[in-house]
């Protein structure tokens, strides 16, 4: 899969746009890595969480995104998206196998390991294996953010996002890592909470 033209034809317009309406707080844009294969990851609360993350990097995000997404008009434009279709009622080997060649390309993987929209009480749901799967086997670093506040057009409340530093699994045990990228994701939730609150 192919650096998308689409992607990078919209996605300055979806920025600019974006940044109007919602004048989100962007935090630590500078911890994506400009080169190299990178795995974004972080918690997911809402669609709007994509173009928000547009807003982080001008590298074309391969997003992993749900299959139901990619059916009629919707086929043709996510896959020119770049983006990844995932089965989430099974344990989708193929839509890893996929994103696993996007990293060996030294490509940037988007995806949000909860696996849905958090409706719990909890500040995040448990993480799904696949982003600590495919960043250990292809020797990529894992960019951990989280999204905090709301979505509100025109309004002083923000919705933040920010990016933890890259850094790379050292364990072969994906239980340990998967915990480790999970509590990371949570204390920079915890943090911008309290920051937003502030605002």
């Amino acid at each position: 899969m192919k650096d998308c033209l689409l992607y990078r034809l919209l996605r300055p317009i979806v920025v600019i746009l974006f940044k109007i309406i919602y004048r989100p707080n962007i935090i630590g844009k500078e911890n994506i890595p400009k080169k190299g294969r990178v795995v974004i990851c972080g918690n997911h609360t809402n669609m709007m969480d994509i173009p928000l993350l547009f807003c982080g990097t001008k590298r074309t995000i391969h997003f992993l995104a749900k299959d139901e997404l990619f059916k009629g008009l919707g086929k043709p434009f996510f896959y020119s998206m770049g983006c990844i279709p995932v089965n989430r009622r099974t344990k989708d080997k193929k839509s890893l196998e996929s994103a696993i060649k996007e990293l060996n390309e030294d490509k940037v993987i988007g995806i949000f390991p909860e696996g849905t929209f958090n409706r719990t009480e909890d500040i995040i749901m448990p993480f799904k294996y696949g982003a600590v799967k495919m960043a250990h086997e292809t020797n990529s670093v894992l960019v951990p953010f989280s999204i905090t506040g709301k979505y509100k057009a025109f309004s002083k409340r923000k919705v933040t996002i920010c990016f933890d530093q890259p850094y790379a699994i050292k364990t072969d045990d994906l239980d340990v890592a998967n915990q480790e990228l999970m509590d990371k994701v949570k204390k920079l939730i915890i943090k911008n909470r309290k920051s937003d609150k502030k605002i």
